[in-house]
């Protein structure tokens, strides 16, 4: 059975997190400015892909993912040929009116995470309600999903499953430090970590946050100490700061 074909503008990391994600479902072309660069894409992937250059590229009647940088769409909309099926794009703060520089019969802004790599996305959605099942089901092919009603809204998520593994990263980061310098040994700190994340992220779909954080704080226990400290030092606050700031950049982007 011959797999359905999906092109991405661009070959920086989140470009490799999706086609890391999709090229066991879809046959892939990558377009981008550098044949060295796209070479190396395509060793990264580990699969064959189609490499175009920019100079050379054609959309008409594909299924395009836009995946440069912001900065760039009006050079990448001078190069491309051809109107498009549907254009889904991945680039932060940029509306889905700037988006018709490049031709297409349908719109979608897009905001996967890095966790597209292994298949595990959050990916966040928006545009043409035409496109919408379409859509789900192609970035489906990388985790999970949420059509979302606005740009507005996307742009908030943006600020919470588009930057938040950054976010969970330096808590991860923070937390192996902590056992370190208590005495714990790194290797065996990085171990406790990975499984406390992987954990965790089993649990947090089923169980809301409050409910789990109740169920491991006993009375006058170590955790209770534990997060008594982690309120003192202000890591609410500074969570809820992370989102309002990511939300503020990406409505100026």
């Amino acid at each position: 059975m011959t797999k359905p074909s999906v092109s991405l503008i661009g070959n920086g990391k989140m470009a490799l997190a999706i086609a890391q994600g999709l090229k066991g479902v879809y046959t892939i072309e990558v377009i981008g400015r550098n044949p060295e660069n796209l070479d190396k894409f395509e060793k990264a992937l580990g699969t064959t892909i189609q490499k175009t250059p920019l100079d050379d590229a054609m959309c008409e009647g594909k299924t395009i993912i836009l995946c440069v940088k912001p900065a760039n769409l009006m050079e990448v909309s001078q190069k491309v040929h051809g109107r498009a099926k549907a254009l889904y794009s991945v680039l932060a703060g940029t509306s889905l009116e700037s988006l018709h520089l490049l031709e297409a019969e349908g719109y979608v802004r897009t905001m996967p995470n890095l966790a597209a790599e292994v298949g595990l996305s959050m990916t966040s959605l928006t545009g043409d309600s035409a496109l919408r099942n379409e859509a789900i089901a192609l970035f489906g092919s990388i985790g999970m999903t949420v059509w979302l009603e606005s740009e507005k809204e996307l742009d908030i998520a943006t600020a919470l499953s588009g930057s938040g593994p950054a976010y969970l990263a330096l808590i991860a980061e923070a937390l192996s430090d902590g056992a370190v310098r208590e005495g714990l040994k790194r290797s065996d700190a990085m171990s406790l970590m990975r499984g406390l994340f992987k954990g965790f992220g089993e649990l947090i779909q089923t169980t809301h946050p409050a409910l789990l954080k109740d169920g491991v704080m006993s009375p006058g226990g170590t955790t209770a100490a534990g997060y008594g400290a982690l309120e003192l030092s202000g890591v609410r606050h500074g969570c809820m700061e992370a989102i309002r700031c990511a939300h503020e950049k990406a409505k100026k982007m």
